[in-house]
């Protein structure tokens, strides 16, 4: 149970290189090797003379990524400028990969959510007389040649795209840039995804310099012969999601219930957050019982709604409370802020794509590998009830409390002591919301019953214990309510809590050391 896996396709599947040894994050780390994001760059700047002598074509494209929305998008407004200057249409265009969603373990939710998303984009792109061009393609590496020939096809001398911080996002791009110039086209790229963009580690930036916070306008209509020109883009259809990544026709309209899909979805439950929940949001935001969260994360993750307009209207709305003393917004701002965080390390520190985490050394740890407590953590069957809750909540909503994200992945690797990239993946596989960088930096804290104090999180997920009175819910086999729970088929715990913590930091000791 405690030997390594030899390689980490149990963890990441087909795309994933073998593990990065310590010393080549470390040569990362000290520069000597380039980061991706730095490859980008200088692809920009080897490009950017030839780029700015590259005349205006037919049309001008806009690639979309994870970007879902009109509303206050960095590189769209750009090509909307450039194609309105010029009289010229403006082309969305989306290309929906296989291979991408399997690499990044996206799961079958979180594929049907982007595409739901898609047919909204869609539609409000038609408004404008925009097309939004959508096609699969199997095989990733191809995709740069294909974006190439399709703006050739279209005539197409400037493609405009915003930055993805993962690795294999970032070689892409670059090898792109170059491809782009030596076709005549100018590959122009934006930073969008964070409030404050990589390198700029001040995340309290944004007050300094207002730039940050200053959103895109919408796109203006296209020209009226569009839909002439280019009639056969407007009767594009949605892809289809691959056959591994497509839920039940049930789970199809629960979700669609959940989630709504859309800018105006996302856009609306942040209003009604911000008058309703966000107030008491530093009071309850830590409970996982109650709805004192926004649940805004699928929109932030999908691109369907900016962090920069999240926290543009929350900094008015808390303008406008009349309580001064107020601070739950401004907690909530920085929330936010955790999440350009942790895209800020994807950039600066590559190797947490390489299935190393932030701290190298951790990997050193002699993980246990037993398929038994691994199961009954992803099925909500560990005997602890507030893990249990968190992972029953995951499996019927594709969803997880912020700290009972925190719980879970505390007690799978320092508990259990299982390698906690087998979480990352799960996790990965199985929300709505699954955004690498994010998932990535939440895990490794701890947690306890302090956010269930009236236990009605568990009594939601773990209706076995539902009957239980009192704090005994939180352990009814040592707070004397174990025949109880038995007799409902609640199981008693798979390992000793103490011990096992023990074990865990005896472990990281030893790791570190060596």
């Amino acid at each position: 149970m405690r030997n390594k896996p030899r390689t980490l396709e149990l963890f990441y599947g087909s795309f994933t290189p073998p593990e990065m040894s310590n010393a080549r994050c470390q040569a990362y780390n000290d520069g000597t090797l380039e980061r991706p994001i730095e490859t980008l760059e200088h692809a920009c700047r080897d490009t950017a003379d030839q780029n700015r002598d590259v005349p205006i074509g037919k049309a001008v494209v806009h690639w979309f990524k994870t970007d879902l929305r009109l509303h206050d998008n960095r590189s769209l407004q750009k090509a909307q400028e450039l194609a309105r200057d010029n009289n010229v249409p403006l082309i969305g265009l989306y290309i929906l990969s296989p291979e991408d969603f399997t690499a990044h373990c996206v799961s079958p939710a979180r594929v049907d959510f982007i595409l739901r998303t898609l047919q909204r984009l869609q539609r409000d792109l038609g408004e404008l007389d925009i097309p939004l061009y959508m096609e699969m393609q199997e095989k990733r590496k191809a995709i740069p040649n294909r974006v190439v020939a399709l703006c050739q096809t279209w005539e197409a001398h400037h493609l405009f795209g915003n930055i993805e911080y993962e690795v294999d996002e970032l070689r892409r791009d670059a090898k792109l840039v170059r491809l782009c110039s030596g076709k005549g086209i100018a590959f122009n790229l934006s930073h969008d995804t964070c409030v404050v963009p990589p390198w700029l580690v001040e995340l309290a930036a944004g007050a300094a310099n207002p730039d940050y916070l200053e959103a895109s306008e919408e796109p203006g209509s296209n020209p009226r012969d569009t839909r002439q020109s280019f009639a056969d883009l407007f009767d594009c259809k949605v892809p289809t999601p691959p056959g591994n990544k497509t839920l039940t026709e049930e789970a199809k309209k629960k979700f669609e219930k959940l989630y709504p899909a859309g800018e105006h979805e996302g856009l609306q439950r942040l209003e009604n957050f911000l008058e309703e929940k966000g107030k008491q949001y530093e009071k309850n935001r830590n409970l996982t019982s109650g709805d004192g969260t926004s649940v805004l994360s699928p929109y932030l993750a999908a691109g369907s709604l900016s962090a920069r307009t999240a926290v543009i209207t929350a900094k008015q709305a808390n303008k406008n409370c009349l309580d001064r003393n107020d601070s739950s917004l401004a907690t909530w701002i920085s929330e936010v802020a955790w999440r350009d965080f942790y895209k800020h390390v994807l950039a600066h520190w590559p190797f947490i794509c390489m299935n190393k985490c932030f701290k190298p050394e951790h990997t050193n740890i002699e993980w246990e590998y037993d398929e038994a407590k691994f199961e009954a953590w992803c099925e909500g069957k560990t005997g602890f009830p507030i893990v249990d809750a968190a992972m029953r909540q995951l499996r019927g909503s594709a969803w997880m409390h912020n700290r009972s994200r925190m719980v879970v992945s505390s007690f799978l690797s320092k508990d259990l002591l299982i390698d906690w990239r087998r979480g990352e993946r799960y996790f990965m596989e199985n929300l709505i919301d699954g955004d690498f960088a994010s998932n990535h930096g939440g895990w490794g804290f701890g947690s306890n019953e302090r956010f269930d104090p009236e236990e009605e999180y568990i009594r939601h997920w773990v209706p076995e214990l539902r009957d239980i009175k009192g704090k005994a819910i939180h352990d009814p086999y040592e707070r004397g309510a174990g025949a109880q729970a038995e007799k409902k088929g609640y199981p008693r715990p798979i390992v000793e809590h103490g011990a096992s913590r023990e074990r865990a930091l005896a472990q990281f000791k030893k790791a570190l050391q060596s």
